[in-house]
């Protein structure tokens, strides 16, 4: 084979190492996300389809039809200036141009590994995660049409940091502020769940973040049986989800398959007229904290 064959294998082979490690990077819930964890009864494959239909279909009516981006800016128009730059110079600017290419197509919704069995992880993009899931258990709650099979529970991800408690403790002091820091105010509970993490104890998470919330304003109290917000915590090996949601138990935590079971002698909560967008939630909540899937 000649030289050039040679290289050209050898080439070929290193791109392709390459794009292996990229997509396996890409595909990981990791720091810096939002999106939906969502458990599954045992078929990740089918709760993927089934996540994608149920997020689409709702996803167009918050936000509109899903627009990809356009390649036809992407090219500065600058190519004779550049006529000159020396072979690194135009295989940055070449790289430069898959990556906003890449930013520029990325969709509105995302599967990600979540580093857990039967959990999967759809990554959002330009769409508020509790706002959407809370919208859809609203309607399957007053429609009571079933929409899904395999599909658990769906959790919206507004907030995830490293999980460890420094990094835990000093992320929620920033995450916690629109809900509880004055004059804002609630009441609220713990839920908690961790999967494949041995560096976290659950008590001292509990204790370290309503600690938080007390002291972003004295007047927000742990309340056991009809709490404002619930503040979810869903650990997955070193990577810790947060989100702060309403209704909670009248969703049935947040469970597809038993909220279109419930009565309609509960109605989900209603924003007030203040600028916090509170509300009144007629149910009885679970305890503190919560170890269930």
């Amino acid at each position: 084979m000649s030289a050039e064959g040679q290289k050209g294998k050898k080439r070929g082979k290193s791109q392709y190492l390459g794009d292996a490690k990229r997509h396996k990077g890409s595909k990981q819930l990791e720091v810096g996300m939002q999106g939906i964890l969502i458990t599954c009864n045992m078929n990740e494959r089918k709760c993927v389809g089934e996540a994608y239909s149920l997020l689409n279909e709702y996803g167009e009516v918050l936000y509109g039809a899903e627009k990809l981006g356009e390649k036809d800016d992407l090219a500065s128009g600058n190519e004779e200036e550049e006529d000159d730059d020396d072979m690194e110079a135009a295989l940055k600017k070449e790289v430069d141009q898959i990556r906003t290419s890449t930013e520029k197509n990325l969709r509105r919704f995302q599967s990600m590994e979540s580093g857990a069995n039967n959990v999967v992880f759809i990554r959002t993009l330009n769409v508020d995660p509790e706002k959407l899931v809370h919208y859809i258990l609203k309607d399957l709650y007053t429609t009571k049409k079933k929409k899904t099979r395999v599909i658990l529970r769906m959790l919206p991800v507004t907030g995830t940091c490293k999980a460890f408690p420094d990094d835990l403790k000093k992320y929620a002091e920033a995450f916690f502020q629109p809900w509880f820091k004055a004059p804002n105010k609630g009441t609220f509970q713990i839920v908690y769940k961790s999967r494949n993490n041995n560096h976290m104890n659950r008590d001292e998470v509990i204790k370290d973040l309503a600690g938080i919330v007390g002291s972003l304003n004295p007047e927000n109290k742990v309340d056991l049986s009809n709490p404002e917000y619930t503040i979810v915590v869903e650990i997955i090996k070193s990577v810790c989800c947060l989100s702060v949601v309403k209704d909670y138990t009248l969703f049935r935590k947040y469970n597809l398959q038993e909220v279109v079971k419930a009565t309609k002698e509960e109605k989900p909560q209603q924003p007030a007229n203040d600028d916090k967008q509170k509300a009144q939630e007629q149910t009885q909540e679970e305890p503190v904290s919560d170890a269930n899937a």
